[in-house]
């Protein structure tokens, strides 16, 4: 099964500005509860729509700068990025079945 890539300041634009096919990142932290709630869907929805989404976990203590860039106030934030540009977040936690109809719209 994919598992979510864990990205640094020194490696979000190789994985993700520079991707190839769209990136959901997954903007958390080790004491964020919700965050821990969600990780085992970003997980699944990572072996899920392996090839046709590359998905990515970025710790925003860890990054601070990354959560800075992209005004990521709340976590977790997942943030859906085409062409190197976040062009949708979903904030909080979300039930698998409503983050995948999410995800469906937004890749068309």
């Amino acid at each position: 099964m994919n598992q979510p890539i864990v990205i640094t300041a020194d490696t979000f634009d190789k994985e993700v500005v520079r991707s190839e096919v769209p990136v959901l990142a997954d903007f958390w932290a080790a004491w964020c509860v919700p965050c821990r709630m969600i990780a085992p869907i970003v997980e699944e929805l990572a072996g899920e729509y392996a090839g046709t989404l590359k998905v990515v976990k970025i710790d925003v203590d860890a990054n601070p700068e990354l959560a800075s860039r992209y005004e990521i106030w709340s976590i977790p934030t997942l943030g859906l990025f085409r062409g190197g540009e976040l062009v949708q977040r979903f904030v909080g936690y979300l039930p698998k079945a409503t983050l995948q109809q999410k995800l469906q719209t937004a890749l068309g």
